[in-house]
């Protein structure tokens, strides 16, 4: 039964009308950046999404495999570019205040979800804010067409072959939105409330966002998971709460007194005392992640390979990952984590040469050294701990090299938007794989598409790297494709485009009364399938 111990947690429960044990408080790191996960790349947003959501296809809760979700089958031609997705049947719209569906889900859906993001003269492209990161990063390279064929079959034709195509539209942002509810907005000249107030098929409908605070979901009786028995894909508890805490020791301090069920993204020095106490239960694996600190290659002096290489000797990253993941990470010099196949197992990280440093920005013209801005990630994120703390050790190191980098953050939707921009100089981030395949991240972060979406947050543009790249990402055979990412591997390590840090472990702490949490390591985490004990 959830404990309410303190003032805090009685003021919070209080505001929320929250007394039941059927309430699963779960204690997040930050407000979702959007409600329409079409247009984030945040899993703050995802984390939403998963709960309300479905998409045709998804990545089994707390595993990596592809499993049927809206479409209940799929074919694939000989060819390889159309897909016929079979769709499920019975399947019922939440509704709100402001629309009630007078029908069930169908092929109509599927194609206005997807023709909102490819077809820029769609009535709602530039809805909200026209921006659809993932889908041009990850599906509009090869997509030509989603076709419905009848009401309960559409066709995906592709431009080319497409080996990751099924983890692609497995994200978040593929999810599938009404038609109906977007044509009731818009006949209401209210359009945006589409994005503002999301209409799924998931297990949990939405309730209320207050930025900051909470978001509150509650469990849909009519999702269709319930009448297919899939329990573990269905809704255990009556409400949801994620409470927004950014702090993660005071994240900890809610799990511990009781005030939430479950704390996301805790500090690595409190994983000690959390796996003490009698309380709690502690689930821990190993991610599939990147992490960096990207060199905007837009902007002198970055442009210079030599300042870029010369920055990667002067930063002490074993140091750093020491000090900063505190036993949960280990430093890396490869973009594909060693839990992917495609890991380049024979890059090292560059060691720390200081002295080095000094010779190649000689070289590059600031024997001197120069000044810079610094971003901090302002988030703990699963794969990193703690951004402020990392980049106050990167602003040591680089001072010994005469590199003046001012430390500088925003508040985390702000940070995503600018730094999608380019506005920043140097900027800390990464990114975790949404579904088991190299290619996503490699696609989305580092190519040269991805500058023109943002994805790419060191605008960095290696033509030779996002050829190969789309060659790979098209080769039916892993074998042959890991081969590809291995040498496009090297490539990034030679340009040196960004600094890498670490792979990181995840864990989360659990209260005992939870039960049916799996650690999802894929996309969003979901929250359907675990219950309380009164």
């Amino acid at each position: 039964m959830l404990r309410r111990t303190t003032a805090a947690g009685l003021a919070l429960l209080g505001m929320m009308g929250m007394a039941s044990a059927e309430t699963l408080v779960v204690c997040t790191e930050a407000s979702p950046d959007f409600l329409n996960p079409q247009f984030s790349t945040a899993n703050t947003a995802f984390d939403v999404a998963a709960q309300v959501y479905d998409r045709l296809v998804s990545v089994e809760r707390g595993g990596s495999k592809i499993v049927p979700g809206l479409a209940e089958s799929w074919t694939v031609s000989d060819d390889g570019l159309a897909y016929t997705f079979k769709l499920r049947k019975g399947v019922s719209w939440h509704s709100t205040q402001a629309f009630k569906p007078t029908r069930e889900f169908n092929a109509d859906d599927v194609v206005f979800s997807f023709q909102r993001m490819m077809d820029e003269q769609h009535p709602f492209h530039k809805v909200g804010r026209g921006g659809y990161e993932y889908y041009a990063g990850l599906v509009a390279p090869f997509l030509k067409a989603v076709e419905k064929v009848d009401d309960y079959t559409v066709r995906f034709v592709l431009k080319r072959p497409e080996a990751a195509l099924l983890g692609a539209i497995s994200v978040e942002p593929m999810s599938i939105l009404s038609a109906e509810y977007a044509d009731a907005m818009q006949k209401a000249g209210t359009p945006e409330q589409v994005d503002q107030v999301p209409v799924g098929t998931g297990p949990f409908s939405f309730v209320a966002y207050q930025k900051d605070a909470t978001v509150r979901f509650r469990r849909f009786p009519q999702y269709w998971g319930a009448a297919a028995g899939l329990s573990d894909r269905t809704a255990q508890v009556s409400d949801l709460v994620f409470a927004i805490t950014p702090d993660p020791s005071i994240r900890y301090a809610k799990v511990k007194a009781g005030e939430c069920h479950i704390a996301r993204y805790p500090n690595p020095g409190d994983l000690a005392p959390m796996k003490a106490d009698p309380n709690l239960n502690v689930q821990s694996g190993t991610i599939a992640d990147m992490s960096y600190l990207a060199f905007n290659n837009q902007k002198k002096p970055f442009d210079d390979h030599r300042v870029r290489e010369a920055l990667s000797y002067a930063t002490n990253v074993p140091a750093l990952v020491q000090a900063v993941y505190q036993g949960t990470g280990t430093p890396t010099a490869a973009l594909i984590p060693p839990t992917l196949w495609g890991h380049n197992d024979d890059l090292k990280v560059r060691e720390y040469d200081p002295e080095k440093a000094k010779k190649l920005l000689a070289e590059a013209g600031y024997p001197n050294g120069f000044k810079t801005t610094l971003w901090a990630i302002p988030v703990v994120r699963a794969y990193m701990p703690n951004g402020r703390r990392a980049a106050e050790l990167i602003q040591a190191d680089w001072a010994k090299v005469g590199i003046q980098a001012e430390i500088t953050t925003f508040e985390w939707g702000e940070y995503l938007k600018r730094t999608r921009q380019g506005e920043h100089e140097v900027a800390m981030s990464g990114s975790t794989w949404d579904y088991p395949d190299p290619s996503q991240l490699l696609s989305l972060s580092w190519s040269c598409d991805a500058v023109a979406t943002g994805g790419n947050r060191a605008r960095w543009c290696n033509k030779e790297f996002s050829e190969k790249l789309t060659r790979a990402n098209s080769i039916g055979d892993q074998a042959e494709r890991a081969k590809i990412y291995v040498e496009l591997q090297k490539i990034f390590y030679d340009e040196a485009p960004a600094i890498l840090f670490a792979n990181a472990q995840a864990f989360t702490p659990i209260r005992k009364e939870v039960s049916g949490y799996k650690m999802h390591f894929f996309g969003g985490q979901p929250f359907y399938g675990v219950s309380l004990s009164k």
